[in-house]
């Protein structure tokens, strides 16, 4: 058995790819706080059983709010074996906090961006193949209420459960890995400690 969270923000489509990986029919709105606890649903899948957990929408994994709560509860104590963070492609830069949150803690992750031909309709094109890299995890665009993309999230889904969830370190552009080379070397030098 294998147990995938579903995190986003309020109001990002997780609840949408929820009932499309799993052919549920949870409440959908268009508002914030929809889901105020946590749904799961069981599938099986390549001879793997798979619990996904459609967790409260949160923009952060602080414990300041009941959704929070719940869903800092759930990645931290259950540790799930996969996190599929859902992001609304058209607000990419507020939802990325949350992926590294998630990133930060270890944790195996797939990236599904969501409402993506509407972000195109307003002239955005995300790179979903660079965005992966820089992640280190699948990224795959989604477009839950017309299906597309779901069978791709499928097969990430179920990719990373057979390889135990291993994913490759989060890959720092090469500007921040030099300024990180530059800031230890540093340090190294006015401290005479070992590394």
């Amino acid at each position: 058995s294998f147990t995938v969270a579903l995190v986003g923000n309020p109001n990002c489509g997780k609840t949408s790819v929820f009932n499309g990986l799993v052919g549920a029919r949870a409440h959908v709105g268009n508002y914030p706080g929809v889901t105020v606890e946590k749904r799961s649903a069981t599938l099986t899948r390549g001879g793997l059983q798979i619990e996904f957990v459609d967790l409260p929408g949160v923009y952060s994994l602080s414990a300041a709010t009941l959704d929070e709560r719940i869903a800092r509860k759930f990645i931290l104590h259950n540790k799930p074996d996969l996190v599929v963070n859902v992001i609304d492609t058209g607000n990419l830069e507020r939802n990325l906090y949350l992926v590294t949150q998630v990133v930060d803690r270890h944790l195996p992750l797939v990236v599904a961006l969501t409402m993506s031909d509407l972000a195109q309709e307003q002239g955005m094109c995300i790179d979903a193949r660079t965005l992966s890299r820089h992640l280190g995890c699948p990224v795959i665009p989604v477009v839950a209420q017309k299906g597309e993309g779901l069978e791709a999230l499928r097969l990430a889904i179920t990719s990373v459960s057979l390889t135990n969830g291993h994913r490759p370190p989060w890959n720092a552009s090469d500007a921040l890995q030099r300024e990180w080379e530059r800031l230890r070397d540093h340090l190294h030098t006015a401290s005479h400690l070992p590394l």
